[in-house]
């Protein structure tokens, strides 16, 4: 039940990408940004479901809370600073006097 939570949350961000650079940019920066989420989503999740099988037992599997419910927590955590980072914060410009 979590991961398709988060998975909603991933389509939003994808979404939020693509409108802002699409609206500030062009559509290929729309679709660049798209990309670059998309492949940092599939490697990212990749590399913390690997520790997600290493770390957590299965014997503490439920019905809402599994191995791919704690790969992609773990994931949220990097991909937010990414996000961040990347798609929300406005870049200071800089002036020449």
């Amino acid at each position: 039940m979590l991961e398709i939570f988060i998975f909603h949350l991933h389509i939003i961000a994808i979404l939020y990408a693509f409108t802002k650079n699409w609206q500030l940019r062009s559509i290929k920066d729309g679709l660049l940004g798209v990309a670059v989420m998309l492949l940092v989503f599939a490697i990212g999740w990749a590399m913390t479901g690997t520790l997600a099988y290493a770390i957590y037992p299965d014997s503490w599997n439920t019905p809402y809370f599994s191995h791919d419910t704690l790969s992609l927590v773990l994931l949220a955590i990097p991909e937010s600073v990414f996000f961040y980072l990347f798609f929300v914060k406005d870049k200071e410009t800089e002036t020449s006097f």
